[in-house]
This record gives structure tokens, C-alpha cells and sequence, in this order.
């Protein structure tokens, strides 16, 4: 039995059962757990991200950021922020792709939020020549002017499941069944202060997740633009509006896999609630661009355009690949309508920061 596991069941052999969002918690950051020790991307892994899939991504996002950092007023020293950068590969096509502005180079200082060993050290050695910071988290980084980048990073924060009966509202809970971890019902928590109003008519038997991590993150992403100056991107999968249903799922060698068996050797997410997030961000002061699908935002950058480009000096095996790429980038039936984009800004900032790059 894995040691996150063992532990989550020691856990609840002494305190009763506990929420979704603790068990995620630690299968997830606690120790032992799958983003602690793992290396969980690539073909050999559990899952492949958008970066993975093709460079043209990440260099489009560097792009992004160049235009972002003139629409900010291109100012001599910034942070450059992205939390949970995996093995750095986003990062290194961005900066790549940002050559074409050597001021903005020569500005950054790359800040990486990561807890994971692994991937820092494979992080260091892509990102060696930009110096990067690794920081613990987003309170850490030091005062200025920030764009960050969270790409495929809330589906992993901790959700509370909670399930409507005819006694209204109950905070769905893993216990102990015999020799099995189970879903049962307790005593609504504070997580009940979080459902919005799409979750007012449900019926017995309807789910609504929410996620007080998420919005605490997004909170303060947003106080922080505000009160420094930036803009944010937040790429993921999930709604563009709050609703119900169950989307807890675990991922392993890229297939479904049981979400409560072999804790700690699966990657457990869930949709994101992007109507949660804006909701957040607005509150906390800071300017929200979108939703739009993650296809319609790479089409305004100009990744097809960019694919004809590098298509022009390529063979025909590397033609059909960038293709593919593309397709599974931006296509509705693959990565292009489930993933969604949303923009977030500090309130001097009021072009719209997903609306393509007006400045290169």
C-alpha cells in the first residue's frame, strides 16, 4: 500500500471521515504525495498538457506575455510568475519565442511555485540562461509588477463534494466500509457558504463541487494585480459557468482509473468552476477578460498562421505532425472547447488582454 494511502487511513481510523478536499489534499501536496514525488507528465506518465503537446503553445503564451508586458507600459522590471510549471516547458518556449523583445528579456525575473524536487531540478536545466527563483508560494513573490501563468493548475486544488437529499444539503465524506475507503454523507460543512445561485433548484440526488482553495488562490492573484499592477492568464478544463454534477475523476498512465484506490499513485482532479473564479477575481478589485475556449484563444494569437510557418521549412512527416498538434490544441472534440481561458488584470489595465496581440 502506498504511503499516502496508509496514512489517509490511519487518518480516518482516528478522526472519522473526512471531506474530499482533505483527502485530496493529501494524496495530492501531503507528503509522499503525487505532486511531491512524481513526475507525472509525458507519455510515460499519467497525463499530457497542453505545452507537452506542442511548442507552438508555449511560444504563443510567451507572445502573450510580450504584448501583455508593452500593454502594461513595458516597465523596466517585472516578475514573471508561473505556478506549477511542470518541467519548465512552457516557461522555456515562452522565453524562446520572447527573444523578439529583448527589453522585455532583459526585465523578467522568472519565479517559479513549485513544491515538487523532480521537476525543479528538470525545471533548472531548461531555464538555466533565465536564471529562475523558486519560490513557495504566491505571497512570496516580491513586490512589483507580475504576469503569471496557471496552466492546467486549479483542477488539482483541493473540491468539497456536496450532494442534495431530502434533508437538504450534505457534505459528501470518505470513511472506512470493511477493508474499503467509501463515499458517505455528514453534516454540511462551511464549504455550503461557497454554492452559488446555479446550485439553488437542485434536486435529490444532484452534486455541486466548490473549492475554497481555488477561490482563496484566485483571491489573491487578484489582490495582487491590483495593488501591483499585471495581468494573470488561467488556462484549464471546466465549465464557463457554475453548475452541478459530479467531475472528480483520477487519471493513471493516461486512463481512467478509480479515484479512492491506490491513493497517492493517481492524479485526482475536477473541472473547474470558472464561474467561481471570475465571481472571486471581481470581488477582490481585478478586471476579467473572457471565458473564451482554449481554440478560440490560440486562434487569435495566430496558431494556425504560426503552424503554416513552420509547415513552409518542414517535410511532409513534420507537416502531418503539426497538424496534429494543432488539431489536438484547438479542435472542439479534443483540447479546443473543454479547456477554457480567462484573463485577469489589475484595474489600469482595461484592453482586453485575450483579444490577440496588438503589439507585435
Amino acid at each position: 500500500m502506498h504511503p499516502v494511502e496508509r496514512s489517509i487511513r490511519d487518518r480516518i481510523a482516528r478522526e472519522g471521515p473526512l471531506t474530499l478536499a482533505a483527502v485530496m489534499e493529501q494524496a495530492l501536496a501531503g507528503r509522499h504525495g503525487y505532486y511531491r514525488d512524481n513526475d507525472p507528465l509525458g507519455p510515460e506518465g499519467d497525463f499530457i498538457t497542453a505545452p507537452e503537446v506542442s511548442q507552438m503553445f508555449g511560444e504563443l503564451i510567451g507572445l502573450w506575455c510580450v504584448d501583455t508586458w508593452q500593454r502594461l507600459g513595458s516597465p523596466t522590471a517585472f516578475h514573471l510568475v508561473e505556478i506549477g510549471p511542470g518541467r519548465g516547458t512552457l516557461m522555456a518556449d515562452a522565453l524562446r519565442a520572447a527573444r523578439v523583445a529583448p527589453d522585455f528579456l532583459a526585465a523578467k525575473q522568472v519565479n517559479l511555485i513549485e513544491i515538487n524536487d523532480t521537476l525543479k531540478y528538470k525545471q533548472g536545466e531548461k531555464l538555466r540562461e533565465h536564471a529562475p527563483q523558486w519560490l513557495p508560494s504566491l505571497s512570496d513573490v516580491p513586490p512589483g509588477p507580475m504576469i503569471l501563468i496557471a496552466n492546467e493548475l486549479f483542477d488539482a486544488l483541493p473540491i468539497h463534494q456536496l450532494e442534495m437529499t431530502a434533508q437538504g444539503w450534505r457534505e459528501r465524506v470518505i470513511g472506512l466500509e470493511g477493508d474499503a475507503l467509501k463515499f458517505g454523507l455528514a453534516a454540511p460543512s462551511p464549504a455550503l457558504g461557497l454554492l452559488r445561485r446555479a446550485h439553488a433548484h437542485a434536486e435529490p440526488g444532484a452534486i455541486a463541487e466548490v473549492s475554497p482553495a481555488s477561490i482563496a488562490l484566485v483571491d489573491g492573484i487578484a489582490r495582487r494585480l491590483v495593488q501591483e499592477n499585471g495581468a494573470a492568464l488561467i488556462i484549464d478544463y471546466g465549465p464557463a459557468e457554475s453548475g452541478l454534477g459530479d467531475s472528480f475523476q483520477a487519471l493513471k498512465s493516461h486512463r481512467y482509473h478509480a479515484p479512492l484506490e491506490e491513493l497517492g499513485t493517481a492524479d485526482l482532479t475536477a473541472h473547474v468552476d470558472f464561474g467561481a473564479l471570475i465571481m472571486a477575481a471581481r470581488q477582490a478589485g481585478a478586471l476579467v477578460f473572457g471565458p473564451t475556449t482554449q481554440g478560440d484563444f490560440l486562434r487569435a494569437l495566430g496558431i494556425e498562421l504560426r503552424a503554416d510557418m513552420l509547415a513552409k521549412r518542414s517535410d511532409l512527416a513534420t507537416t502531418e505532425v503539426l497538424r496534429r498538434q494543432v488539431h489536438r490544441l484547438i479542435a472542439p472534440e479534443q483540447m479546443g472547447r473543454l479547456f477554457k481561458v480567462i484573463g485577469l488584470a489589475g484595474p489600469t489595465l482595461e484592453i482586453d488582454v485575450l483579444g490577440g496581440l496588438a503589439g507585435l
